[in-house]
Formats: structure tokens, C-alpha cells, sequence
């Protein structure tokens, strides 16, 4: 009989079959495979440079199966496919750069993580890896024109991992099986609490000799599933944390419970000492009772973030032409949202939701935008305005004609947004998870001296009063007292129509000294209206306007917005925007500018001129030239924003210095400025002299907030210490910004400012709380005056307490709260 033993694959650690022989010279010695597949991994780990892969790795790797993935991976090079993970990231220099997130199969340590950050990283084209362990997902930032998605999922795949797209299903589908999974551990160790308790009522009554053994072996075989099945979570978050050199609650919960049954294992079998199986089953349920909970809370408030896309309809209406498109006649055909490409023309019935972003086409109604504005009064919408999905058409159908669907919508866009404030750790929840860690050591350490004293005073009673101590301390309230307070801020501004993209806002908020506007789209309504047109006799108004709204075409400004009625006749090349400035390009190889008279001047060489003279100081002149040839004057004028005035009149009773700084010409800054009653504004300033100006006030120790929304003001905003961009903001002003103000009503600014001060106070209760709880059941715990099973409820009702204090946010008015410094 042949018992030598068949040798193992390098990688996979799976037996080489006889008569295989793949062999690979790695490390200066010969590497054993089982199949070409384990053997290109490991090659490729080692050509990158990344071989101390396998010197601290923890377990073997999966065997890949290249062939079948590699075909499954062409298919998520579909623009349809990539509609529901991969969105597009603005950026200053490209407009290529793509970002998408991905579950994580394989993963089973921390080498793991940096093996696929390193490898990835070395790829050209990869932007950006950051993939987190615990909770399996990773977020890859690349270059489409540089790189496709399916050599990012393959070369993941060559070192043994899968890619898988964490779509808002596939999320669903996680957060459904946590929950099952949950309740399951709930009600296994509910059961056995129960049932160890009624055995525990026998044993304390008496019972002695054969029968409190045999009693005490059915406890141990009833608690087994407990601590193995139920408790399990503790573990391995607490083994995890080990390996990382952590410290986090679940230590001393993992170590409480670990010795709990231990002792009580080793008192059944040697017929001697105490059994705990009651107080490790019961304190084993009250903890999961509140984690449950608490995971409830969170699953809320992601649903609350989420839940927009969840009510779009699943089919829309598309309107489809006869094959005589001359007759005129049109059909209606029912498709799957999906299915809708821009340019479709779609009709939405009265009290539907719209399913895509787009124009209205056909027909006049009021739609209500309060699930992603905030704002409860309907909207009127007419032929030419534009309308977004997920609002609801109210009064009478519309032909809408589709501009973006999916992943390119308002609505996925503030999604994203949303999703990667909650994700960020403010700068106060990274200090609560460090005094955290602080508070486990302690713990830790006290446990430990007080184990010392009780087994030389009493040894009988010193596991169970060194149980307390790990449980009663547990540190769950500690580390819940400022994350699940910021969460539940975040979902009430946003509610109130107040996006905050950066969590640090909410702290820097309640420490406000001064408010710095933009004028145009910000005070006004950045909607300005043609008031005045004046030709200089070359063309006629007809054609200047034409000129002028082909060189206005797609800029986001919106100044650009007042030539929209005239685009589409004239088009335009080799054109050239100027922030704050105008704009400059060539229509039938002719030179145009457009733009302040100052700008035209200078780039069309034409001499110095002055603007029409007019009784409204409000207006603002625009100057369209062609080679030193002036062509016509432009004058616009734009109404305030209604919440302007009372926001402007709000922060100066609360304190707070107001600024107004414009590109705009003097006359019409001063006239808004002295209307709402401003005495600091400054016009004609350049984007770095907003920026410098904002410095200052920085160098004073001011804490400034700026409000703005064109491309001008994408520097200041990134300077400023909270920058607030309007919803109709530039995609650049928007990435630049702190927070979007997605109602347009300027005055929430004011009332998050006290909103911001109500959620320090409420951080302030926690933390205080959790800590007076911790000093004070901590000397009652070491005095062996709590047992075990009242400490896991003491501990599980002070992370309660903790979690609904911070809930209460989550319903509290934003108005009436504006407080002075």
C-alpha cells in the first residue's frame, strides 16, 4: 500500500494530481500546481512585485477557473450593464474617469486587502482601490479611455478573487440575509436562555450528586449552539480586530463569554466549581437583542437614502412612431425602464412618477420634487422645462422628451452623494472610536486586577464578577454615541433639503461667523430674462441671438439659460469658456465673443465701449463682437430668490457677518446688495480674488461659509471652510462642495447652522451618558455587586438609550432653531 502523501498546490493548498506537473521556480525553489490556473496566479502575484502576499496570507487562496470568467467578464463592458454600479466622476482635468463599486468573493484576511490594492494599483489607468475587509465591498476609481472594466474584474480574477457589481438589489439581498441571519441567532438563544434557565431554577434549588450532573450536562449541550452559533459574531469581529492590533467592544464580549463557558465546560466534566451556561446564554441574548436593533436603525436609515430609486416605476410609456413617420402617427408601447435611451419621447399620466430626467415636450401640469428637494409646494412645469426623476406629475399627462436615465439622473447622482457622506468618518466619530479603543484597554486591564484580587479574597466568585466587569463595560454606547447621531443628522438635512455631501460640515456648522454669497443663481433666481437687446447695425436681432445662444450651448451658467429658446440654429466650433468672463468660438469659421464688455474689448480688439443706458440698475450688460466689430449689447436681468432676503436678514440676528462677492458689474451688485440690505459686497472679482478674499476672512479666524453655483466659484468653495453649491450647480461646483442645497431655499443655511448646535448637544448627552454609566456600573461590578446576566442588560439599555437620543434628530424641525454665537 502506497501511504506517501500526494503533495499540495502552492496556491490553492488543493492535492496535484498524479501525472500532473505544473511547476514554477519561485523563491529560488521549484512551486508546485495543481491546474495552469493556480500556476498563472502565482506567477502573475510574483512578476508584480507583491510575493509577500503568501508569507502573510492566513489561509489558502480559491482555485480560479479563468476560461468561464473571462467570458462573463466581456459582458459588463455594456453601457447597460454599467448603468446600475458605474457612475462618472467630474473632474478638473478629465472627463473619463469612472468610479464603481463591487462585492468582494474570496476575501478572508487582511493580506487579502492589500493584495488587491497593490496589484490593481500597479495597473495603469487604476485611479484609485479601497477595499474594506469587514464588509467585503471595494470601490475602484479608473480611466475608461485608458482601461476597460472587464481587465479590472480579469486582472482581479489572475490573483484568485471575483468582482461582482454591488448593485442596489444585490445590497437588498445582503441586508435580507444580515436580518435572517440575526433573527436566527436571536431565536436560537432565546430558545436556550429559556431552557438553561429552567434548568438553572433546578440546579439552584438543590439538586446534587448524579442528578446535578446530569442537569449540568444538559445546560452544556443547550448553551453549545449559543456561544458556537449564535455568539459567533463577537468572535470573529474580535479576532479580526486582533489581527489588525484593534482594540474594539467585542473583546471583552468575545472574552466574557469565551471564559464564561470554558469554566462551566470544565466544572461539568470535573463534577467541581460553578457553571455559568444561564448567564452566558442570557447576556448572549440581551447583546444581540440590542445589535439587532441597532442594525435595524441603520438598515432605516440606508433605506431612507436609498428608497428613491426603489420608487421609480419599473416600466415607462414611449411614444413610437408608425413606419410612415410622414402620416404623423404615433403609438404607445410599455418597456422596461431600462430599456429607455436619451432622445425617446415618453408620456406620463397624471399621478405617475417620471422615470428618466428630461424636458417637457407636450403639455402643461404641477409636479411635486419634494422626495429631492425638501420642497412641499408643487411646481409648475410647462413645454421647455425641464423636470427629474423620481417627482410625481400631479395635475394632467406630460410628453416629456428623455435627457438621462439611470445612473446619469439628478437622482442617482444625489444617491451616490448620500452614500458617500454616511460613509465618511467625521473627525468626531474618528476620536469616539479611538477613546473607544482607549476605554477597551483600560477595561481590559481592570478586569485583569480585579480578577487578581477576588481569586486571593474569594476564588469561588471570581469568574463571574470578572464576567460582569467585561460585560457591564462594554464600550457599545461609547462607540454608537456620535456615528448613529451624525447618521440621523444626515437624513434630517437631507429630508429638509439640505444635502450634505462632507460630514465634517456638521461640526464646522455650529461654529459659523460668516456667510459669503454668490449673486447670479444664488441671491437672484439664476434664471435672468432678455430685457434689452441693441444692435450695432451689422446683424439684426434674430441673428445676434442666434450667435449668441449657439455660443451659450451647454454651458451650465446660467446666464446661458436665457438664450435657450434661440439654440439648435447655428453651430459652433473651437470654443473656448472663460469663467466669469464669457465665452468665445467660431460658427461658419467666423470669430465670435461673447461675454463682460471688458473681455470682448480684449479679445476681439474692439475699442473700449459703453453700455446702453437704462432706469433698472439691475441689468447686466453682455457685448457680442466678431473681430474688432461690436454687434450687439445684451442686457439681462435676473429676480431675487424669494428665501433670500430672510436668510441675509436671519444670520445677521444670529450673529453672522454676511459678504457679497459677484463677477457682475457694479450697478447691478449694488442694487442687490442694498436691497437685501448687505454693506459688505464687492463686484467685478475674479475667481482667485474670491478665493483670496475668503482667505482673509480665514486669517481672522472667521469660520466662512460660501454659497455659489457656477464654475467661477469651484475654487472658493473648495477654500472655504463649508461650501454650499445650489442644486443647479455645475457638475465642478457640485464636486467642489460641501454640501448642495437641493430646495433652493437659502434660509435652511441659517437654521442648519442652530440645526448643527442641536446635534453637538445631542453628541454631548451620549458621550456623557455612556460614560457616567461606564463609571458608575464599573466600581459596582468590580464589588461583585452585578452578576452577569444583569450586566448584559445594563449594557444593552445603555446602548438603547444612546441610539434613541440620537434618533429624536431625525424628527426635529430645522426651523425656529437659529441660534446666536
Amino acid at each position: 500500500m502506497n501511504s506517501a502523501v500526494e503533495p499540495a498546490c502552492y496556491h490553492c493548498n488543493l492535492s496535484v494530481p498524479e501525472g500532473t506537473r505544473f511547476v514554477s521556480h519561485l523563491e529560488g525553489q521549484d512551486r508546485l500546481f495543481c491546474c495552469p490556473g493556480c500556476q498563472a496566479v502565482a506567477e502573475t502575484i510574483y512578476q508584480s512585485g507583491l510575493d509577500g502576499f503568501y508569507r502573510f496570507r492566513s489561509q489558502a487562496n480559491q482555485r480560479p477557473d479563468f476560461e468561464a470568467e473571462q467570458q462573463s467578464f466581456l459582458a459588463y463592458d455594456l453601457p447597460q450593464l454599467q448603468s446600475e454600479f458605474v457612475i462618472p466622476v467630474a473632474d478638473d482635468d478629465s472627463d473619463s474617469i469612472l468610479q464603481a463599486q463591487f462585492l468582494v468573493e474570496g476575501i478572508t484576511c487582511a493580506a487579502c486587502v492589500w493584495l488587491i490594492e497593490h496589484h490593481l494599483d500597479a495597473i495603469d489607468g487604476v485611479i484609485a482601490v479601497k477595499v474594506n475587509a469587514a464588509t467585503g465591498r471595494a470601490t475602484v476609481r479608473w480611466r475608461c479611455d485608458q482601461l476597460k472594466l472587464s481587465e479590472i474584474m480579469s486582472a482581479v480574477a489572475t490573483i484568485g478573487y471575483r468582482f461582482t457589481p454591488a448593485t442596489e438589489d444585490q445590497q437588498q439581498s445582503i441586508q435580507q440575509d444580515e436580518r435572517r441571519k440575526a433573527l436566527m441567532r436571536i431565536g436560537v438563544t432565546g430558545f436556550g436562555m429559556m431552557q438553561v434557565g429552567m434548568v438553572a431554577v433546578t440546579i439552584y434549588a438543590g439538586a446534587s450528586g448524579d442528578w446535578l450532573s446530569y442537569w449540568r450536562w444538559i445546560s452544556l449541550i443547550i448553551a453549545t449552539p449559543v456561544v458556537f452559533f449564535s455568539a459567533k459574531p463577537f468572535f470573529v469581529s474580535a479576532w479580526r480586530a486582533l489581527q489588525n492590533r484593534h482594540l474594539v467592544m467585542d473583546v471583552p464580549v468575545s472574552l466574557a463569554i469565551a471564559f464564561a463557558y470554558s469554566a462551566s465546560v470544565w466544572a461539568t466534566i470535573s463534577q467541581s466549581g460553578e457553571v455559568y451556561f444561564d448567564s452566558v446564554s442570557m447576556f448572549t441574548f440581551f447583546l444581540l437583542l440590542g445589535r439587532y436593533l441597532e442594525m435595524r436603525t441603520r438598515h432605516k436609515n440606508r433605506l431612507g437614502m436609498s428608497r428613491f430609486a426603489q420608487l421609480l416605476p419599473l416600466t415607462a410609456t414611449r411614444i413610437r412612431l408608425h413606419s410612415s413617420a410622414e402620416t404623423g402617427d404615433r403609438e404607445h408601447e410599455v418597456i422596461p425602464l431600462r430599456a429607455l435611451v436619451k432622445g425617446d419621447q415618453v408620456v406620463v399620466a397624471e399621478g405617475d412618477i417620471l422615470p428618466c430626467d428630461g424636458v417637457v415636450a407636450n403639455g402643461v401640469t404641477r409636479v411635486d420634487e419634494a422626495l429631492l428637494t425638501g420642497e412641499g409646494h408643487p411646481v409648475a412645469k410647462g413645454q421647455g422645462d425641464a423636470v427629474v426623476a423620481g417627482s410625481t406629475n400631479l395635475d394632467s399627462p406630460i410628453t416629456v422628451t428623455v435627457e438621462a436615465v439611470g445612473a446619469a439622473t439628478t437622482l442617482s447622482a444625489i444617491e451616490h452623494l448620500v452614500e458617500g457622506a454616511h460613509a465618511s468618518k467625521p473627525k468626531q466619530v474618528v476620536i469616539a472610536d479611538k477613546l473607544a479603543s482607549w476605554f477597551v484597554a483600560a477595561v481590559l486591564l481592570i478586569s485583569a486586577l480585579t480578577a487578581t484580587y477576588w481569586l486571593f479574597r474569594q476564588p469561588e466568585h471570581a469568574l463571574w464578577v470578572v464576567l460582569s466587569v467585561l460585560v457591564v463595560t462594554c464600550p457599545c454606547a461609547l462607540s454608537l454615541a456620535t456615528p448613529t447621531a451624525h447618521a440621523a443628522a444626515l437624513t434630517r438635512m437631507r429630508q429638509a433639503g439640505l444635502l450634505v455631501v462632507n460630514s465634517d460640515v456638521l461640526g464646522a456648522l455650529a461654529n459659523l461667523t460668516t456667510v459669503v454669497f454668490d449673486k447670479t443663481g444664488t441671491l437672484t433666481e439664476g434664471t435672468p430674462k432678455i430685457k434689452h437687446i441693441e444692435t450695432c447695425g451689422a446683424i439684426d436681432q434674430q441673428q445676434a441671438l442666434h450667435i449668441a445662444a449657439a455660443l451659450e450651448q451647454d454651458n451650465r451658467h446660467p446666464i446661458a439659460r436665457a438664450f435657450q429658446s434661440w439654440q439648435g440654429a447655428l453651430t459652433v466650433t473651437e470654443k473656448v469658456t472663460s469663467p466669469s468672463a464669457g465665452v468665445r468660438g467660431e460658427i461658419d469659421g467666423v470669430g465670435y465673443v461673447l461675454g463682460s464688455p471688458e473681455f470682448v474689448c480684449e479679445q476681439a480688439c474692439v475699442q473700449t465701449l459703453s453700455a446702453p443706458s437704462s432706469d433698472d440698475e439691475r441689468i447686466s450688460w453682455l457685448l457680442l463682437a466678431r473681430d474688432r466689430e461690436a454687434l450687439a449689447w445684451f442686457g439681462l436681468s435676473d429676480l431675487l430668490r424669494p428665501s433670500a432676503e430672510v436668510a441675509v436678514t436671519a444670520a445677521r440676528q444670529a450673529g453672522m457677518k454676511t459678504v457679497l462677492l459677484s463677477g457682475d458689474q457694479s450697478a447691478a451688485v449694488r442694487e442687490v446688495a442694498e436691497s437685501l440690505g448687505i454693506t459688505d459686497y464687492h463686484s467685478r472679482v475674479s475667481p482667485e480674488e474670491k478665493l483670496q478674499y475668503v482667505q482673509r476672512l480665514q486669517a481672522r479666524n472667521e469660520v466662512v461659509l460660501m454659497v455659489g453655483d457656477g464654475i467661477n466659484d469651484a475654487p472658493v468653495l473648495s477654500g472655504a471652510d463649508i461650501s454650499v453649491a445650489m442644486a443647479s450647480a455645475t457638475d465642478l461646483a457640485q464636486t467642489k462642495a460641501d454640501a448642495l442645497l437641493l430646495s433652493g431655499d437659502l434660509s435652511l443655511l441659517v437654521e442648519a447652522r442652530g440645526f448643527a448646535n442641536r446635534l453637538r448637544n445631542t453628541i454631548k448627552q451620549n458621550l456623557t451618558w455612556a460614560l457616567t454609566y461606564n463609571v458608575l456600573a464599573l466600581p459596582l461590578a468590580v464589588m461583585g455587586l452585578i452578576p452577569p446576566w444583569a450586566a448584559a442588560i445594563g449594557m444593552s439599555l445603555s446602548s438603547l438609550v444612546v441610539v434613541a437620543n440620537a434618533i429624536r434628530l431625525t424628527k426635529a424641525p430645522l426651523g425656529g432653531m437659529v441660534e446666536a454665537r
